[in-house]
């Protein structure tokens, strides 16, 4: 059965930048971000009044585990009941919870417990959040703006990275914890209306099962991203027709969307690709960067402002995209960036001063921002509507799941060998993502629509 989409009659009247549809799922996910940036600077500061420092880090870090394992079922989920309606929900399920911890706060002294369950469900929601996210923007506009859309949101994931830390500490001076978690709660549900308001492109099925004509593959069909989903069709090349989610049990389609990224042309070596960079990419720029600096005397001053260098970049590359609304080439320039970003991580270790490595962070924030959007939209793309959430589940995986293994060994093999050998390590390896890009031909070959 194959699956279609129905758009909204001005999906590619306007451009997302001017599209009130696009704007109100902005508005909704710029407010879901800067609450979720407001929720863990109240949580680190109620675990902190409530514990140890060690039971403190115990309580930021304990809603990774149920993110991380239950993810893939989340792409389920997605895809099962519509990625608009999971994401309205995990938001209420979300505001309630955060709400509920205020109200305690205010009645009860702080206690690690409740923390604990509050951040317990907190992943549990992410797991279930994050997929839906991923599978949204493609039902909201037409895939001609799809770049333009994954730049909107590089925007709001900044503007909350800076807005979110001072209105948690404003939250917490006039209120405490309690406070704090009441704002995060509050602009968690201004996102609800504003979902409530998006209008999505729903998948229709037709009412009978026709059969899919089986082609030669052509190179042409393989950079558009045609999806190999049985295993005839995984030797041969032949298209086959796409199942929607909800057909059968879960544990059979999370089976199916395995299958159907494991035979994908594209998608294939693109996540393989995602987690190369991410893996090279993520020590360096967290627990490498701190080191880095306490060995250069920079403090944490010079250590947030080279931050703040990699932030403005990567504002600067979703500005872009945001603007310009696509880039031709798609997957050959986010090779390139990948390549020329994983020569800027390793750089960072040799630069002679904090000037040039604010310098440095600039042009990796910008580099890494611009591939990691292009690779947003590929995959927004190049999926089939009905896998789109169990696709962004994967590739959610492959960035929270793997790539924070990064960290721990890096912080080892800095101990062991110094800052040099590991960066040039870790960009070798990030590296290696654009090389996985440029040598897969379909992949290559791919390009975003008109």
């Amino acid at each position: 059965m194959t699956a279609t989409l129905t758009a909204p009659a001005d999906a590619t009247a306007r451009p997302a930048h001017r599209d009130g549809n696009v704007l109100r799922w902005l508005g909704a996910y710029t407010a879901s971000m800067v609450g979720d940036n407001v929720y863990y600077l109240a949580l680190s500061w109620a675990a902190v009044q409530a514990g140890t420092p060690s039971q403190a880090g115990l309580v930021m870090a304990v809603s990774a585990v149920p993110r991380a394992l239950l993810m893939l079922g989340g792409g389920v989920v997605a895809d099962r009941f519509g990625p608009r309606r999971v994401v309205i929900g995990s938001d209420a399920v979300r505001c309630a919870a955060v709400l509920a911890i205020a109200a305690l706060l205010l009645v009860s002294g702080p206690g690690l417990w409740p923390l604990v369950v509050l951040a317990v469900l907190f992943g549990i929601v992410d797991a279930v959040f994050m997929p839906a996210v991923g599978a949204l923007p493609a039902r909201l506009t037409g895939p001609d703006q799809l770049a333009r859309v994954q730049g909107l949101r590089g925007l709001a994931i900044r503007f909350a990275g800076v807005v979110g830390g001072p209105l948690g500490g404003l939250g917490v001076a006039l209120g405490g914890a309690a406070g704090a978690f009441g704002l995060a709660g509050l602009l968690i549900a201004l996102s609800v209306p504003l979902l409530v308001s998006v209008r999505t492109r729903d998948l229709a099925a037709p009412a009978a099962v026709t059969p899919v004509p089986t082609v030669a593959a052509t190179p042409e069909a393989s950079a558009v991203g045609t999806a190999d989903v049985s295993d005839a069709a995984e030797t041969s090349g032949a298209p086959v027709a796409v199942a929607e989610a909800g057909a059968g049990s879960p544990w059979r389609d999370l089976r199916e969307g395995l299958r159907y990224i494991r035979g994908h042309r594209v998608l294939a070596p693109l996540l393989v690709a995602i987690a190369l960079g991410d893996l090279g990419f993520v020590g360096p720029l967290n627990v490498g960067l701190t080191l880095l600096a306490d060995r250069r005397g920079w403090g944490a001053a010079g250590m947030g402002g080279v931050l703040a260098g990699f932030g403005a970049g990567a504002g600067i590359a979703a500005l872009l995209l945001a603007v310009r609304g696509r880039l031709p080439h798609a997957a050959r320039v986010a090779a390139g960036a990948i390549i020329t970003g994983s020569v800027a991580v390793g750089a960072l270790a040799f630069v002679p001063d904090l000037t040039a490595a604010v310098g440095v962070a600039v042009l990796v924030g910008l580099l890494t921002g611009l591939s990691g959007a292009l690779c947003g939209a590929l995959i927004q793309t190049q999926s089939e509507p009905a896998y789109l959430g169990r696709v962004s589940s994967v590739a959610g995986i492959v960035s929270l799941g793997f790539a924070p293994l990064s960290m721990p060994l890096s912080a080892a093999a800095i101990g062991w060998w110094g800052t040099g050998p590991v960066f040039v390590t870790s960009a070798a390896v990030c590296g290696l993502g654009g090389v996985v890009v440029l040598c897969s031909g379909p992949l290559r070959r791919a390009q975003l629509p008109l």
